[in-house]
C-alpha cells in the first residue's frame, strides 16, 4: 500500500498544486471567482486519483479484494499527500509571489458585500469579520489550518466514495453469500 499511495498521492498533490499557481492568474485580474471555482475543480481533478490509487492497490497488489476500512484509508493516505503538497505550495505562493493576498481578498469581498445590498449593520459586520480575517491571516500557522480545512474536506469526500464503490469482499466469500440469499 505505501508505494500506491506515494505515487498517486504525488501526482495528485503535483497537479493540485500545478492548478493553484495557474489560479494565480486569476489573482493578479482580481478574479476570485474564477480562482476558487478553478481551485475546487482542480481538486477535484486531482483527487480523481484517489479512486485510481485504490483500485490500483485493490487490483495489483490485493487480490482484487478490499474491505471498505482498508480503501478508506488509502484515500485518506493519498488526500494526506496531496493536501500537503497544496499547503506548501499555497505557503511558496503567498509569502512569496502574493503577500497582499488579504488585502485584495478583503476588498473584493467587502466590495462584493456593498454590491449586494446590505444594509450598514451587515456590512459593518463584515468589515469586522474581514479585519479579523486579515489579523488572523498573520500567523503562519492559521494560513496552513485554514490551507488544510479547505482541501481535506474534498479529499476525505472522494474518499469515501472511491472506498464505498471500490470494496470488493473476496471472490469466495462472495459467491458463498451470492448462493445463501
Amino acid at each position: 500500500m505505501k508505494k500506491t499511495v506515494i505515487v498517486f498521492g504525488l501526482i495528485s498533490g503535483f497537479i493540485i498544486s500545478s492548478l493553484l499557481t495557474i489560479t494565480t492568474i486569476c489573482y493578479s485580474s482580481n478574479h476570485f471567482e474564477g480562482s476558487e471555482v478553478l481551485g475546487y475543480a482542480g481538486m477535484l481533478v486531482a483527487f480523481s486519483f484517489i479512486f485510481v490509487g485504490i483500485k490500483n492497490y485493490r487490483d495489483k497488489y490485493n487480490g482484487g479484494v478490499i474491505s471498505f476500512g482498508k480503501a478508506f484509508m488509502t484515500g485518506l493516505y493519498i488526500t494526506l499527500i496531496g493536501s500537503t503538497m497544496y499547503v506548501l505550495a499555497w505557503l511558496i505562493i503567498f509569502y512569496n509571489f502574493m503577500p497582499d493576498f488579504m488585502e485584495k481578498y478583503s476588498a473584493y469581498m467587502i466590495n462584493q458585500a456593498k454590491a449586494s445590498g446590505l444594509t450598514q449593520t451587515e456590512l459593518n459586520k463584515k468589515v469586522a469579520q474581514m479585519s479579523s480575517m486579515k489579523e488572523m491571516y498573520k500567523s503562519t500557522v492559521f494560513v496552513i489550518l485554514m490551507t488544510y480545512l479547505e482541501i481535506l474536506p474534498v479529499g476525505l469526500i472522494v474518499s469515501l466514495i472511491s472506498a464505498v464503490i471500490l470494496k470488493r469482499k473476496s471472490e469466495a466469500r462472495s459467491q458463498r453469500s451470492e448462493v445463501t440469499q
